[in-house]
């Protein structure tokens, strides 16, 4: 039985120069597992806010959606609120109490449950979602991976057929992130849940995809299974699609036998099946794992290939620090425990750190004591002489208080005591390499995720700070983005600026970061370069890592393996 159907829907948003929904038709069997994505822009969250009516946009709409055959708008309330429920891309949105308690109870409260039926629902999910600990806590106290967690419980509680997420693995840890997509797969073949995720993140969730939508500018660009599409990004029609993308896919797309020879058979999706099908090619090309275990690659390392700057080993041990962490510790509470913990870390010039670490290990705490927003109760902050720093923390809606992007680049420009011809030239190259020129005119609250990330970065950089300090700066960035990001932050380090970032994306930290460092019970636990980092984590680690390191243990990226192979 059809779910869900939309017909011919369109929507522009007031003032808006192009439609942001553009004549999209398609339709959804019930207990189907959707993945949506696209650049960013191209109208994810806005159709996904169509679907749920509570939080229909407003602007120019026509064309309708069918909700079981019912136009959505024609719904009880009742049905609507319960029956459809959505997890959206920032935790912080769609928080209201404050308590986690409180929180799981607000949606039933609302439905006008019973107590007893609340009480045994909650009694499940806080069991289901490991939340019992977390129960009487401020939510305020919570990471961004935890309120994440809280808000899908609060949805899961109302016991919804249709659930539609919005980005919501971008604030978990690899881990973590993994446990999410999967529990979203039992939720989809245990109770034949209906979901429709939009996501960047596609190592794990493509795999579990029944069908796979693709958006550009507004329109469905392509639709069908995960293996077709892969087939297809190998045609000359299909080349947009590669960059959303499985690793494992993408390996056999690089190293297959032409597209003729190709079969959907072949495909693979995971790591498991793209070790198998590497195994088979290593076997037919005489590559065996003994003797390529010794192999270093001699082809430039990941970082090399986005142009940034520096080796770790040489700024740990030549160049003077821009700051120094000794034995900083810190607790939000005086009685409370210790986030930080005698922590020694320093921060050198021409280098991009990628700090990584669980949900709730502190990266973001250690973020905000760099750059002077928190003080720690023990320990010396030692910054070099003259040293500015500029922040950018998880939240890009923090920094917004004007009507148009241009205005609050203008202000900031103004702020950070540059003349009018120069604030000019900076915004200019800033909208060109962060690609903001098609939302200068639109109000920060309507664009979407990763360009309301992105116009938050060139607030930052307007500063000129000598330390960038970054907190999961790739949240909301569709892989074409990344890799301009990539190739921005490596410039930056050219210049002889610090660069670091929090991140859980470590496929993006393998591929720009010249060192990388886990946060770990209050300290660092290791760092090193990405090959060394990343080759000895089991977990953390890339996809790709996972798939040849019998075979090629150094290589991190598709193109750490074309170099070789």
């Amino acid at each position: 039985m059809e779910i869900l159907r939309a017909q011919e829907l369109s929507f522009r948003y007031p003032e808006a120069s192009r439609p942001s929904l553009d004549r999209i038709s398609f339709g959804i069997e019930e207990g189907e597992f959707i993945v949506l994505c696209g650049p960013s822009g191209s109208g994810k969250t806005t159709l996904l806010r169509h679907l749920k009516r509570e939080l229909a946009p407003v602007g120019e709409k026509s064309g309708t959606v069918l909700y079981r055959g019912m136009e959505l708008g024609e719904l009880p309330p009742e049905t609507a609120a319960g029956e459809i429920g959505m997890v959206f891309q920032n935790p912080d949105a769609q928080i209201v109490m404050e308590t986690v308690w409180q929180e799981l109870a607000f949606s039933m409260e609302n439905m006008g449950l019973p107590p007893s039926v609340m009480r045994s629902r909650l009694a499940e999910f806080a069991g289901l979602f490991n939340l019992e600990p977390l129960l009487y806590k401020p939510v305020h106290e919570l990471s961004g991976g935890q309120k994440q967690l809280v808000n899908l419980a609060s949805v899961l509680l109302l016991h919804p057929r249709l659930l539609l997420l919005d980005e919501p693995t971008s604030q978990l840890d690899p881990v973590a992130s993994r446990e999410f997509i999967h529990l979203l797969r039992r939720l989809n073949e245990e109770l034949s849940m209906t979901i429709i995720l939009s996501e960047h993140r596609l190592e794990e969730a493509m795999p579990l995809a029944d069908r796979v939508l693709v958006m550009e500018e507004g329109r469905l660009a392509a639709c069908g299974t995960p293996r077709e599409l892969v087939l297809a990004s190998g045609r000359e029609a299909g080349k947009g699609l590669e960059p959303y993308l499985p690793s494992a896919s993408r390996l056999f797309l690089a190293l297959s036998p032409e597209p003729d020879d190709r079969r959907p058979d072949q495909v693979p999706l995971t790591v498991r099946e793209g070790k198998r099908w590497l195994g088979e090619a290593a076997v037919s090309r005489r590559l065996q794992p003994e003797a390529a275990s010794a192999i270093s690659l001699s082809s430039p390392g990941p970082a090399a290939l986005h142009g940034a700057a520096g080796s770790a080993d040489r700024g740990i041990t030549a160049s003077k620090p821009l700051l120094e962490c000794r034995g900083i510790s810190f607790r939000y509470e005086k009685d409370g425990p210790e986030v930080l913990r005698k922590l020694d870390f320093s921060l050198y010039r021409s280098e991009l750190t990628a700090i990584l670490g669980g949900n709730g290990a502190g990266k973001s705490t250690l973020l905000q004591v760099m750059a002077g927003l928190l003080k720690p109760q023990r320990g010396r902050l030692k910054p070099g002489s003259g040293m500015t720093a500029g922040y950018l923390a998880q939240n890009p809606l923090l920094y917004f208080s004007h009507d148009t992007v241009a205005e609050e680049l203008v202000h900031m420009a103004r702020y950070a005591g540059l003349s009018a011809a120069e604030g000019e030239r900076e915004i200019s190259a800033l909208t060109d390499k962060l690609g903001l020129g098609g939302v200068l005119d639109s109000h920060p609250q309507d664009i979407s995720g990763g360009e309301q990330q992105r116009t938050a970065l060139a607030l930052v950089l307007l500063l000129r700070p000598d330390i960038l300090l970054l907190d999961e700066p790739t949240k909301g960035l569709d892989p074409s983005a990344k890799e301009e990001l990539a190739e921005l932050l490596g410039a930056l380090a050219l210049e002889g600026r610090n660069v670091t970032i929090v991140t859980h994306d470590v496929e993006f930290a393998a591929r720009c970061a010249t060192r990388c460092a886990m946060l770990f019970d209050g300290g660092i636990a290791a760092e090193g370069t990405p090959s060394a980092f990343f080759g000895a984590n089991y977990f953390y680690t890339t996809a790709v890592g996972r798939i040849v390191r019998d075979w090629l243990p150094e290589a991190l990226t598709v193109e750490d393996v074309m170099a070789r192979w």
